[in-house]
């Protein structure tokens, strides 16, 4: 692929880490040992791609749902995973970012996410989000109670609310929309997922599981973006702008 045309900003909703481990006869959580993987060979080929934003869907609301155990290795998953690639973040110039109700993540994790966020603050290169405890609709509703509280201090108008003002209430405010938005293991909806931002992003589904998605299968997807022509509802082509 070419830098030609690339998107500014691709989100990802990482799915299929147990679907592979249980094709392959293993326990599920094998399977989010190797999207881990994943995740560090995504973020190292967004740069060489052009790409200067990633926001990455990690953990949804509705996953505290899922098996205590299984819920439990991802906590210490994601603990370990702070620890281990904060200095590596550092030395490749990434920003850490998070988006979504952190305040339920377990204590340790949250101070490993303050740190990580403050130690990479300064650095100037690709800015990856991680969504942990994400979900849009309540991500709406909380921008909603934000700009209500406006309106009752008395700080915010009415008939001045628009969709800048939504937008600059949400988790992602100051962050670009997603050009391209990415799905694994073939799955075709969005999962309650930035459904703001993603209002003319484009979208691409592999069948890949997430643990198969590689730098190659990266670059399939952007050359797939490559080659569509964004019109955002109108009949004359759009130019791509980057923010």
């Amino acid at each position: 692929m070419t830098k030609t045309n690339t998107p500014a900003h691709v989100a990802i909703i990482m799915d299929g880490n147990g679907r592979w481990a249980q094709s392959r006869g293993l326990p599920r959580i094998r399977g989010h040992q190797k999207g881990v993987e994943r995740v560090e060979e995504v973020i190292q080929a967004a740069p060489d791609f052009g790409i200067r934003y990633l926001t990455l869907y990690a953990f949804s609301k509705e996953n505290w749902q899922r098996p205590r155990e299984e819920v439990s290795f991802l906590m210490d998953l994601l603990a370990r995973y702070l620890d281990q690639k904060l200095d590596e973040m550092k030395r490749n110039n990434v920003i850490f970012n998070t988006i979504g109700h952190t305040a339920d993540l377990p204590g340790p994790v949250r101070e490993k996410i303050l740190r990580n966020v403050q130690e990479t603050r300064t650095n100037t290169g690709l800015v990856v989000t991680f969504a942990f405890s994400y979900s849009a609709r309540a991500e709406i509703t909380d921008a909603c109670r934000k700009i209500a509280g406006r309106v009752k201090a008395g700080t915010l108008r009415e008939e001045d609310i628009t969709e800048q003002t939504v937008a600059d209430s949400l988790y992602t405010a100051g962050l670009p929309d997603p050009d391209l938005l990415i799905r694994t293991s073939g799955e075709m909806r969005i999962s309650n997922f930035l459904l703001w931002q993603i209002s003319y992003a484009e979208l691409y589904v592999t069948d890949k599981l997430w643990p198969d998605f590689t730098r190659e299968e990266f670059s399939r997807a952007l050359e797939s973006y490559q080659q569509r022509e964004r019109r955002f509802g109108r009949t004359d082509a759009a130019p791509h702008a980057a923010s």
